[in-house]
């Protein structure tokens, strides 16, 4: 017999088509099968599994506990064949109640806490099921959602748990697929219902309505939620955006005047422990001016202390720089993308309130019918019974004289040979007279129920009804008055911080922020002398670019030729005992970009924009600050030209002097040149060759000054400028005898 050698089932295709398709189908499965949770049930295939393993080891709320590894076991060899780790890490987070607003399991012994400290062994715990955990299963024997094999073809498992507990948005979900992510935040049960129970009786509410309903999220660890009503809404609408979400803390009056902060709930998916080692490392650096102390006095409840560096302190202006400083105060994103129908899309909250409650009639559809079947099977029974009740003695004689009894039942007594099998299993001590009764009477009432199915069934009202009846008690169940479903997370306004000064969160210290021409900045200690050159070194090769005098709380602006600005905190510069470190590790500036100017923000300061084209505009010091590393695109260059002049405007200025590479000076208004925040600008001064070499504003009546080299350092004034003044745009004049020939203004 010829055997089959390995090269005999080679293959031949290419690459990129095998690399393609197996990638896409390794990218469908974490889609489907490991990140995204069921718009239907919230739950991902793993928390599926441990809670349909779990009800089959009849781990019932009111059931004794079951060792985790024991669960982890029969999960693992029936349904999910993964780690058992990650089994049991996903069995944990069930069981969190400060993971988890409502916890699926509850767990016996550690399970880990809002330290971060991690869960015992799955050896040492025990876990059973909670009461949500039940609702949400609710319904599984009555064939009212589809089964699947499971990957060894010997079992079976739920496709999607068909209970009217809302888990999707209740505990929220989070995960990264390939490509995509999800993130929900957990909330109220109570709201959801009440939402829910709304837009079943306005399947065509506005989605801002619902939110008459559902007040924003509701997280286990409480805090105070500051995202304006407008800023959710949208979120909500459109199924993206983000909540800010604060600590609570309150002042606690001491003797003699003195007070102390205690902070009893930190935000949500906040590590208790690491928050505590970010708050000692400010404190340690001196970051944190306006606070003496720190001090975990949390046992099983949460107490963070914070002792201020005065009585005289004001405590909403300290707390403002933790916010700042810390995750006392964090962005819990909203990214509602789930599985609908086994396809990912990202949702709005009404469509997930909408496609949950089609589930739901579905559910309630299914079961109707099931329990129907069961009717209609039981009433063919008891059909049968109430015949042979009826002819109880011609029933006897056939039983006892017949050679076929059964064949000889269905034909006197016109009988199914469900209800010939029926008689013939009855017991004698069946033929009592009680026993006719109430056969009769439960026939009476299953007729009836049948009836009340059959209407159901065929009226959609009558299953909206119904459907809101159900909601309507679970929404009791877990309503603002019980301890379970009382909100934790409150709503405030969210506060204006602009406010707060830098100075309550970084101790105000003279820095001399040096860059070099090749783009390495450093911050030296104090206000060094500028005019020595002794006192700064540079690398071989290298030489000095930008110098000058700040404060660990400034802010410094850099900008670059491709018009884009970046911000910079001093505080966090390299110190001055080396050659500092390049800039562009600090901020995304493209390679073919230059540093043009690196100087302090000034608020409310106005600056001189030009491009080497001869074009430019004011624009406010404050509309250039960036708040990521990527900066703010304030100049858009016409291709081929760059940024060249970024000039700090004064107050009392009001003209402005440009020069070209040809030599020309312009003297124009500064009222002529536009504030805009962001564009190409305007002319300021037209070239038959070349561009701009220079600009800069000037007060008239002090005149025009410029350096006149060498030694000395003098500088020379030209007061009458009437000659050189003219509309913005024009070509310019020479400038007068013994004006630099470096064409630059300083």
């Amino acid at each position: 017999m010829a055997t089959t050698q390995p090269t005999d089932t080679i293959l031949d295709t290419q690459f990129t088509e095998a690399l393609e398709s197996r990638y896409l189908v390794y990218a469908l499965s974490t889609i489907t099968a490991r990140s995204l949770p069921d718009l239907r049930d919230g739950l991902k295939p793993v928390h599926r599994r441990i809670l349909w393993g779990m009800r089959l080891l009849r781990l019932d709320p009111g059931a004794a506990y079951k060792k985790s590894a024991r669960v982890v076991g029969d999960v693992m060899g029936k349904y999910h064949p993964h780690g058992d780790q990650s089994i049991y890490d996903a069995l944990v987070r069930l069981s969190q109640d400060f993971a988890l607003r409502y916890p699926l399991i509850e767990g016996q012994g550690n399970f880990g806490n809002i330290d971060g400290d991690n869960a015992a062994a799955m050896r040492y715990t025990e876990a059973r099921l909670t009461a949500a955990a039940t609702t949400l299963m609710d319904g599984l024997d009555e064939d009212c959602v589809p089964f699947r094999t499971t990957y060894n073809g010997e079992e079976e498992e739920p496709e999607v748990f068909p209970g009217a507990f809302p888990n999707l948005l209740a505990n929220g979900a989070s995960g990264i697929a390939v490509g995509m992510a999800t993130s929900i935040p957990p909330h109220n049960v109570a709201e959801v219902l009440s939402a829910a129970l709304a837009l079943l009786a306005q399947p065509d509410l506005p989605s801002e309505r619902l939110l008459d309903h559902i007040q924003g999220p509701d997280f286990p660890t409480g805090g105070i939620l500051i995202e304006p009503r407008a800023s959710i809404a949208e979120a909500y609408a459109t199924g993206r955006g983000a909540f800010r979400l604060r600590a609570r803390w309150h002042k606690v009056e001491a003797k003699n005047g003195l007070w102390h902060i205690e902070i009893t709930e930190i935000p949500y998916q906040v590590v208790k422990g690491k928050l505590i080692e970010t708050l000692a490392t400010l404190l340690n650096d001196k970051k944190l001016p306006l606070v003496a102390d720190l001090d975990d006095q949390s046992d099983e409840n949460l107490r963070i202390t914070i002792e201020p560096r005065s009585r005289n302190v004001d405590p909403e202006l300290l707390m403002e720089s933790l916010f700042k400083l810390t995750d006392l105060e964090v962005r819990i994103p909203l990214n509602m993308n789930v599985l609908d129908a086994g396809r990912p899309g990202v949702l709005s909250l009404a469509e997930v309130l909408g496609k949950w409650l089609a589930h739901q009639r579905e559910v309630l559809i299914n079961r109707a019918r099931f329990r129907l079947g069961k009717i209609e099977a039981r009433l063919e029974i008891l059909g049968g019974l109430i015949k042979a009740y009826l002819n109880l003695d011609e029933v006897i004689r056939i039983i006892r004289e017949a050679d076929d009894a059964k064949a000889e039942l269905i034909t006197a007594f016109d009988l199914t040979v469900v209800q010939a099998d029926a008689i013939l299993n009855m017991r004698l001590r069946s033929l009592r007279k009680l026993d006719e009764i109430e056969i009769t009477r439960e026939n009476k009432a299953l007729t009836e129920e049948a009836k009340e199915l059959r209407q159901l069934l065929a009226s959609p009202a009558e299953q909206t009804k119904r459907l809101a009846a159900s909601l309507e008690a679970l929404r009791e169940t877990y309503g603002p008055d019980t301890e379970l479903g009382r909100r934790r997370t409150t709503l405030a306004d969210a506060p204006d911080v602009r406010h707060v000064p830098l100075e309550a969160m970084i101790e105000r210290e003279p820095l001399t922020i040096i860059a070099s021409q090749k783009g390495w900045v450093r911050a030296m200690k104090g206000h060094i002398d500028l005019t020595s050159t002794d006192a700064v070194k540079y690398k071989e090769g290298d030489g000095p670019a930008f110098a000058f005098h700040a404060h660990t709380t400034d802010k410094l602006m850099v900008a670059a030729s491709d018009g884009r600005f970046y911000t910079l905190s001093p505080e966090k510069l390299p110190g001055g005992r080396g050659f500092g470190e390049p800039l562009r590790l600090m901020i995304d500036m493209a390679e073919a970009s230059e540093i043009v100017a690196l100087t302090p923000h000034r608020p409310g300061a106005s600056l001189l924009l030009a491009s080497s084209d001869g074009r430019g505009f004011r624009v406010a010091a404050d509309d250039v600050l960036a708040e990521t590393r990527k900066g703010r695109q304030v100049m858009t260059p016409r291709e081929g030209e760059t940024l060249k002049i970024v000039h700090p405007i004064a107050e009392t200025d009001d003209m402005v002097a440009t020069i070209g590479d040809n030599r020309k000076l312009l003297v124009f208004p500064l009222e002529d040149l536009p504030h805009m925040a962001r564009g190409r600008g305007v002319t300021l001064q037209k070239y038959k060759d070349g561009g701009l070499s220079d600009a800069r504003s000037f007060v008239m009546a002090d005149g025009l000054s410029w350096p006149m080299g060498g030694a000395s350092a003098r500088t020379r004034t030209e007061a009458d400028l009437g000659f050189w003044k003219a509309a913005r745009a024009s070509a310019g004049r020479l400038p007068p005898n013994g004006f630099p020939r470096n064409n630059r203004f300083a």
